[in-house]
């Protein structure tokens, strides 16, 4: 094992003066230290080789190798550890050649001037990434404290509230949390129209209309919320679908013949970081997929023109796969074979043809079949009436 030749020091809006001791000590002695600009300003008053970011910052890890054998220092804002470098950095490089020195969080520091509890609060960043992510955590009373990406970010977020009936949310930005220049900004999400610092960390208590949308975690979205052609997984079935495909924090789906996107979209939002493939020769069934996505807070959902088995060369291997659309037994073939150990693969039939295809592979296979018949009260002239839906057939397995 090799010993420690990287520190990681996360640092705060009072700069050195806020470093532990023997922290301190660890920059002064750097002879490299790595980091953006507010970093260098905030540790000005140590003499090394000053290095910034470099850009693509996916040279990053082979730059810092290039140090090795130096006395090296890389900055980070707070908690290294926490939605920041250092655990991209310990993702690439042998967390045992790393020595981190933690800071107070930007999470920690908005927690305590807002007296909310972290343990009931969601810590959620944009910071470089599409602001839309945090529309999955629009709910009643939800609390809500998020990394944001720039100045202009708490009004986009502000207008999601309000766009879905959560006008009158407390938002509070906070800015330069522990320096001379810390400031605050309070406003409802309706009404926001603060100019605000870039460098900001905002808070979100959710208050919810009567009429707002109330979009769940649990799967089973209405219908309504998806764009679609028509062709779609319904609600009904869509939540016993997902119950079998298990989303699970960090987990790959592969959605084949996604189709509008339901399922895909609703397995991202079912567990932190899930992700999702969906698998769709048609550019219109992609496009609605994509919006979708986009309008439920899941944009990270990757889509893919082909038909499978084709369209699967070269996809990182699934934690569980969903067959929606084209099911044949060579589709079920590649699939399986490339599904993880412990995969979950579910298959949903509605025509007579498909349902002989499942049959067939439930008799070769085993797994669980079942039947899923769904009825909705509809006007039935001035009166109400059941209205069937196209029953489905479903197959489920896991992978042993």
């Amino acid at each position: 094992m090799s010993d420690p030749w990287l520190h990681i020091v996360g640092i705060g809006e009072d700069g050195l003066e806020g470093l532990l001791p023997a922290t301190r000590a660890v920059v002064e002695a750097a002879e490299v230290i790595v980091g953006g600009d507010r970093h260098h300003l905030l540790s000005e008053a140590v003499t090394a080789e000053r290095v910034a970011w470099p850009s693509p910052f996916d040279a990053l890890i082979d730059m810092l190798r290039g140090f090795q054998g130096r006395r090296v220092v890389v900055l980070a804002t707070g908690d290294p550890l926490w939605f920041s470098v250092g655990a991209r950095i310990g993702r690439e490089i042998d967390p045992a050649e790393i020595t981190y020195h933690p800071q107070l969080s930007a999470f920690q520091l908005a927690a305590a001037r807002m007296g909310w509890s972290l343990p009931d609060v969601e810590t959620l960043t944009v910071h470089g990434r599409p602001v839309e992510q945090m529309i999955a955590f629009i709910q009643p009373d939800a609390r809500l404290l998020i990394l944001t990406t720039g100045e202009e970010t708490p009004a986009q977020i502000a207008r999601f509230l309000t766009e879905r009936g959560f006008g009158a949310s407390n938002m509070t930005v906070l800015a330069a949390m522990g320096g001379s220049d810390e400031a605050r900004f309070d406003g409802t999400a309706e009404s926001w129209s603060h100019r605000v610092p870039a460098f900001n960390t905002l808070a979100v208590d959710c208050i919810a209309a009567p009429d707002a949308a109330l979009l769940p975690r649990v799967p089973g979205l209405e219908d309504t919320l998806f764009q679609s052609d028509g062709t779609m997984t319904k609600q009904e079935v869509r939540a016993a679908t997902l119950a079998k495909l298990m989303p699970m924090r960090g987990a790959l789906l592969w959605d084949i013949g996604t189709g509008c996107g339901s399922v895909a979209v609703e397995w991202m939002r079912g567990a932190r970081y899930a992700r999702a493939i969906g698998i769709e020769p048609r550019a219109d069934r992609r496009a609605m997929a994509a919006a979708n996505a986009l309008a439920l807070g899941v944009p990270k959902l990757e889509l893919v023109d082909g038909t499978v088995p084709a369209a699967l060369e070269g996809l990182p291997a699934p934690d569980a796969v969903f067959i929606g659309g084209g099911l044949s037994a060579e589709v079920f073939d590649a699939t399986w074979k490339a599904l993880r150990p412990l995969g979950r693969l579910v298959a949903n039939a509605v025509t007579l043809e498909s349902e002989a295809v499942l049959l067939a592979l439930h008799k070769q296979h085993g797994g669980q079949l079942v039947k899923l018949s769904v009825q909705r009260a509809e006007p039935v002239g001035g009166l109400t009436g059941w209205r069937p839906l196209m029953p489905v057939t479903q197959w489920s397995l896991v992978k042993r």
